[in-house]
């Protein structure tokens, strides 16, 4: 299969740019995509308590940067606020979740149920954040059949059949390094354009589809790195 490597935590990386879609803006840097779901996940806390309208400087705090990114940041979705007033809450919201494209609810397929596919199983957070959770699939005969967070865990062989039926997008992968190739391609030829991986290895795939990775050991060794620079 032809196509990039990807390998690197959502935190970090990505494209250059990628398409907006909204605001003025014609693109939007990776950097400023990956602090966006923080924007977001802020702004719906503000809405959740009735706030109106926010400055730069609250809205920053909430989502842990410092103001001067916020705006430079959100100038990108062509979004500036009012001098001395502050952003309209829910019309951040909209644009926000626009550029993310999380306006209407994208559908998950999960393959592998160990610990950890488990665990994302039972995750909670999936439809506050806009995804539906649609499908769960492992190779273990003892799993296949039964029930986990409400939905039967099905065999790989109707991986295709099982993301035809539910229109899933996305597919994340919690299976063991070796094996985790095999399921992406299987994911990319059933349709799907999204791929989540937690298995510790490069994932090839075609231009037309984009991969995230969350190597979580990496990210234990670059936080063991930090902790033995010495503080200022």
């Amino acid at each position: 299969m032809t196509g990039r490597v990807v390998a690197r935590s959502p935190l970090v990386g990505g494209p250059t740019s990628v398409p907006a879609t909204s605001g003025t803006a014609t693109s939007v840097p990776a950097a400023t995509v990956s602090r966006l779901p923080g924007y977001l996940h802020a702004l719906d806390g503000l809405h959740a308590n009735g706030t109106a309208v926010v400055t730069s400087q609250e809205l920053a705090r909430a989502a842990g940067v410092t103001s001067v990114q916020l705006r430079k940041d959100l100038s990108f979705l062509g979004s500036y606020g009012r001098r001395g007033v502050g952003y309209d809450v829910e019309h951040l919201r909209h644009q926000v979740a626009d550029v993310l494209g999380v306006r209407e609810p994208h559908s998950v397929v999960l393959v592998g149920l160990g610990n950890l596919g488990h665990a994302l199983a039972h995750y909670g957070g999936f439809a506050d954040r806009g995804f539906t959770l649609v499908g769960l699939v492992d190779a273990d005969p003892a799993l296949v059949g039964t029930e986990v967070a409400g939905l039967v865990v099905e065999p790989p062989e109707r991986l295709a059949e099982l993301v035809g039926r539910t229109g899933a997008t996305i597919g994340v992968i919690a299976t063991p390094a070796g094996v985790a190739q095999d399921v992406c391609d299987a994911l990319v030829a059933a349709g799907v354009t999204g791929v989540l991986t937690f298995a510790p290895r490069a994932l090839r795939v075609p231009a037309h589809v984009d991969v995230r990775a969350v190597d979580v050991a990496s990210e234990l060794q670059i936080l063991a790195f930090h902790a033995r620079r010495p503080r200022a």
